[in-house]
């Protein structure tokens, strides 16, 4: 049993909700003029562990995956009990999302609803190419920044609005990229993927096409509130986009390329969180840089 339970939390891939996929909140967070510091990180923990967490394991146990997923190189195999907690978890979190207010929790119950279709053999949004991108689009993205927002005491306005469709159009930009790695595993499974019906130059133009509108959209909504550090993010991004493409451009789906591209997610996903957690520290002062403060 105690091994079942450290493979439960291995599928619940910590270090790809805390590295990866909390840009959004952190985003969230840089937009809220004033922030609630203790219920901002208690909800942190409520997003990236109990409904990113616990939607991550519950995919988990239908995919049944055996080759290389996001953030797992070998996954461990589920047992039944897995499918039940991970619910529990996603639903604790529900119920503490009502202690912040009603748009948060209706924000936190979609994006739980995304995750359940995405995932269960019921409906399997997954298992189609472009239902699979919506639900990745609104749950993991587009609500993330909204969840920042609400949870650190701001409100959603229309530079909010724009930073999320940004955000979530980057974050999607290298969702079908994982996908290519795992092809006979989808088809297994009876699921038309995105990968699988544009094929590995579908990805890479679609790669192409929403990581940069997405930055365009991201650093003029940003640009608004912050237009000294949304120019040097919008250079460093864009840098980055591009030997992100040239790497990407390469791929063949060979799966010895699995480890360089969860090498780049990482890199570029770590440095774009780095920056908005170090914006967010001086913003709300909570170090203290004068000099750099009077940029903001």
């Amino acid at each position: 049993m105690y091994r079942q339970i450290i493979h439960f939390i291995i599928h619940l891939r910590l270090h790809y909700q805390f590295f990866l996929l909390s840009g959004g909140y952190l985003l969230g967070g840089l937009m809220a003029p004033e922030l609630d510091t203790s219920r901002y990180l208690m909800q942190f923990l409520n997003v990236h562990i109990l409904l990113f967490g616990g939607a991550t394991a519950f995919n988990s146990f239908w995919d049944k995956d055996e080759g290389p997923i996001g953030g797992l190189k070998h996954p461990p195999v589920m047992t039944p009990w897995m499918r039940p907690v991970s619910l529990f978890l996603m639903f604790a979190g529900l119920f503490w999302a009502f202690t912040v207010g009603l748009i948060y929790t209706l924000v936190y119950a979609f994006s739980l609803l995304l995750f359940w279709l995405y995932s269960t053999p019921l409906a399997r949004w997954k298992g189609d190419p472009h239902l699979s991108l919506i639900a990745i689009a609104f749950s993991t993205g587009f609500n993330s920044v909204l969840m920042g927002t609400l949870a650190a005491g701001g409100a959603i306005t229309i530079p909010v609005l724009g930073a999320a469709l940004g955000a979530s159009m980057i974050l999607l930009s290298l969702y079908p990229v994982s996908q290519i790695f795992q092809l006979d595993e989808d088809i297994r499974r009876g699921d038309r993927t995105f990968a699988g019906l544009y094929g590995i130059d579908g990805v890479k133009r679609f790669y192409i096409g929403f990581y940069f509108s997405g930055l365009l959209i991201l650093c003029g909504s940003l640009y608004l509130l912050y237009p000294i550090p949304t120019a040097f993010l919008f250079v460093t991004a864009l840098i980055s986009g591009v030997i992100i493409t040239r790497i990407v451009v390469r791929l063949d789906g060979n799966r010895n390329e699995y480890e360089r591209v969860m090498r780049v997610k990482l890199i570029a996903s770590l440095s774009f969180v780095l920056f908005l957690l170090f914006s967010s520290l001086i913003w709300h002062e909570w170090i203290e840089i004068p000099l750099i403060r009077n940029y903001f």
